[in-house]
């Protein structure tokens, strides 16, 4: 045995021990990062009281100040028959309002493939959820066609059930297959995973008020987790009978005015209300890697329980401060970092003091009353959403955020005295203020506290600043495509694009084109639009609208779902020519980076730029008929075509090439690579090349019969080199015999039969 061989080589071991701790570090710290990685909101969708159909038409509803709360009206129940001001009054309500959520039965059940019959046993609030669901994927510019199969996440806030109770009072013979389905909070979720095929998580949250909040803040905890790579995320509530209004009113939860006058003297209760929010939920940096349109981004959330209050419904206030902390916590965000809170905020005489209580023991101490914290609740405008309250105070902050502008907190007219104040650096905002991006980012808090007991708060973040990549070159004709399931709702989508380019002026043509080709599922009712400015593309809609016809028009209708076949054919050489794909160049980005790239591969070869020898400088020459560069030229503008066909969404079923173009088809195909392929195209060129100069080649557009009928072909100088076609044949051999025969074929231009051969010459 050697001296050494029992020798311990600790040196060795202390850097492999080093190294293995470092590993493990890196994996400790990509765990940690992961845990509180920011969630990007890339798309949102609404329907809430006072028409807000759409985000935008509801940030109009705040900016605007309005008070969105109605009379019940007559398709819920008739309140006369129910209204009585005495709140003690049996099998009454002592209020007559609410906010409501206008079409209630109309339904397209064959847009999501829900038969009628099963349609009839559908809750509302599942309608709805569909269709705002739908709309949020559409905001977020994903197709919800694409998404099938996808790790996608389903996490939905519901917790009323008028709809099944309205089914239950009919005879029972007149209980279906699909009144289970149709009703079961489970499903709600469930049935949007199964329309789009979602593979990710999907449930249903009810935990009364705070569900939808809740939903939000499992559904960042199951991205983080990587249980699902996006997340659709809501809450919904429709308001049909008036059993569970006349509960509240026993209880003395609603306001008698109809209005939650929120922090106010005179709170008196809620009013409830209807409607439906969802957002869309990505981690922020796959977002980011995705170039996705980030509307804001959720730092931390947390959820408790209020345990054993003064009453089961009563808020405990401490429990309210320990999520705020914990949601602050888990997005390693400090409290003086935030600057508005939108508050549960639903206008109780108890519940209004003990909420600002927490708020002043959280933030009151790193605020003064020159930096106060701006406190506001939306149930001033739009009431009080019950399962979805909380995604609709999440939505109003996203898009505060967006407008740099916080909306007026509506009927505080008094303060309440049970608050005290003056002594807490706290307002509410009695009219619009500014909240202008600056030095620091803004950042906000949500709070959702459901009368079960369950709290839950999100920190919400202005969006990152994305530096987006401006395209050098600036197409001169932009392609919109729209679809619908029908006519008449493809005119109504060609009205809305119409509107929003009249509202919106200054959004690109390209941003408008890329959002609706790519962001959109394509149905079979169909129309493109070739558009070079904003005017044409009005005029284009308009003619749509209008059911006229128009040049850059094209409408037609799908008639099978079976695909058309296509195929591409790559030509060969003798087709090139000075300036091709010029205007593609200078215009196509794709084709421009395909072309650059092939130009970057040749170099080394060539030692000549492939973009000055396609696009040579005013008064100089270019080699580009010289078989050495022709043949790698034509490779590469072939190649660089099939990849902008390819970003359009046209892809070949079948691919073939003639002579030098069945190097670029096998190259499409996947035969070779790219860098493969221009490289036996360049040593191909290259032995072409070095061959004597004196053959020559020529494609006659003629059979062979005809040439012979012409001229002799001296087979000993001259062959039939390929037959290309019926009509179409290449003869190849020693230059003087060739030219011989192609001056005997121009000559008969004079003969009576006026036959004129086209001759395609090439060199070798």
């Amino acid at each position: 045995m050697s001296k050494n061989s029992g020798n311990t080589d600790y040196q060795s071991l202390m850097k492999k021990a080093l190294l293995e701790l470092r590993e493990m570090k890196s994996k400790l710290s990509t765990l940690e990062r992961a845990k509180t990685e920011p969630i990007a909101i890339i798309g949102m969708g609404c329907r809430f009281p006072g028409g807000a159909d759409h985000p935008e038409a509801f940030w109009q509803i705040l900016r605007d100040e309005l008070d969105t709360i109605t009379e019940v009206p007559k398709n819920r129940w008739d309140v006369d028959a129910y209204y009585d001001p005495d709140p003690d009054s049996l099998g009454k309500m002592y209020t007559r309002h609410g906010g409501f959520v206008n079409q209630l039965y109309e339904f397209d059940a064959h847009f999501f493939g829900i038969p009628p019959r099963e349609a009839i046993s559908l809750d509302p609030q599942q309608r709805l959820l569909l269709e705002v669901s739908w709309e949020s994927l559409e905001n977020a510019g994903l197709s919800p066609e694409r998404l099938a199969g996808s790790q996608t996440g389903v996490f939905i806030g519901i917790c009323s059930n008028d709809y099944s109770q309205k089914l239950l009072t009919r005879d029972i013979t007149e209980i279906d297959a699909y009144m289970g389905t149709g009703n079961a909070h489970s499903v709600a979720s469930g049935r949007l995973s199964y329309i789009l095929g979602l593979k990710g998580p999907s449930l249903a949250v009810d935990t009364a008020c705070s569900s939808s909040l809740v939903a939000v803040h499992l559904a960042c905890q199951s991205l983080r987790n990587g249980e699902c790579s996006l997340a659709l995320v809501g809450g919904v509530n429709r308001l049909l009978s008036p059993e569970f209004t006349i509960n509240f009113s026993k209880a003395h939860m609603l306001a008698t005015d109809g209005r939650c006058k929120t922090f106010d003297a005179a709170a008196d209760g809620y009013v409830r209300a209807e409607g439906c929010g969802v957002v869309i939920l990505k981690r922020l940096s796959d977002a980011l890697a995705d170039g996705d349109n980030i509307l804001a981004q959720i730092r931390g959330s947390a959820i408790n329980q209020d345990g054993r209050s003064s009453g089961l419904t009563v808020p405990n206030g401490p429990s309210q401060q320990a999520v705020i902390r914990q949601a602050l916590q888990n997005g390693g965000v400090e409290a003086n970092q935030v600057e508005y809170i939108e508050a549960h905020g639903t206008g109780t005489s108890l519940g209004d003091p003990i909420e600002i209580g927490a708020l002043e023991a959280v933030f009151g101490k790193i605020r003064t009353q020159e930096y106060p914290l701006i406190v506001g609740s939306v149930k001033t405008n739009i009431g009080h959403l019950e399962g979805a309250a909380g995604i609709a105070s999440l939505i109003k902050v996203v898009l505060a955020l967006q407008h740099e502008e916080i909306p007026r907190h509506l009927h505080f007219q008094k303060p309440n005295p049970h608050i005290n104040w003056e002594s807490m650096p706290i307002v509410v905002p009695t009219q619009r203020t500014a909240w202008r991006k600056g030095t620091r980012q803004r950042l906000a808090g949500v709070s959702s506290f459901g009368f079960s007991g369950t709290n839950a708060h999100v920190v919400v973040e202005e969006a990152p600043t994305v530096t987006s990549e401006v395209s050098e070159v600036e197409r001169p004709q932009h392609l919109l495509t729209l679809s619908a399931k029908n006519e008449s709702a493809l005119r109504e989508l060609a009205q809305r694009y119409q509107e929003f380019i009249a509202k919106y002026p200054e959004t690109s043509l390209a941003d408008i084109g890329f959002t609706a080709n790519k962001g959109r599922s394509h149905f079979d009712h169909r129309l493109a639009i070739v558009a070079t400015s904003h005017q044409q593309l009005q005029e284009a809609l308009n003619a749509v609208t209008q059911g006229k016809e128009i040049s850059g028009l094209v409408t037609s209708q799908i008639k099978t779902k079976k695909r058309p076949k296509i195929a591409f054919l790559f030509t060969g050489q003798g087709s090139q020519y000075l300036g091709m794909g010029q205007q593609l160049y200078n215009t196509q980005p794709t084709f421009r980076d395909a072309l650059d790239h092939c130009d970057e591969i040749l170099r080394p070869y060539w030692g000549e730029a492939l973009i000055k020898v396609l696009y040579p400088e005013p008064g100089t020459t270019s080699p580009l008929d010289q078989t050495f560069y022709t043949q790698p030229a034509l490779f590469a503008l072939e190649y660089a075509i099939f990849q902008l066909w390819k970003s359009w969404g046209i892809e070949p079923t079948v691919v073939m090439g003639h002579s030098l173009g069945e190097y670029v088809a096998a190259c499409v195909a996947g035969v070779f690579s790219l860098e493969d392929g221009l490289k036996l195209v360049v040593e191909r060129a290259r032995l072409m090349q070095s061959l004597p100069p004196t053959g020559e080649m020529v494609a006659v557009l003629a059979t062979k019969a005809v040439i012979e009928s012409i001229t002799v072909i001296d087979e000993q100088q001259v062959a039939i080199a390929a037959y290309n076609g019926a009509n179409n044949t290449v003869i190849s051999g020693e230059r003087q015999a060739v030219q011989s025969i192609c001056s005997a074929l121009e000559a008969r231009e004079l003969s009576p039969k006026n036959y004129k051969p086209l001759m395609l010459s090439i060199p070798h």
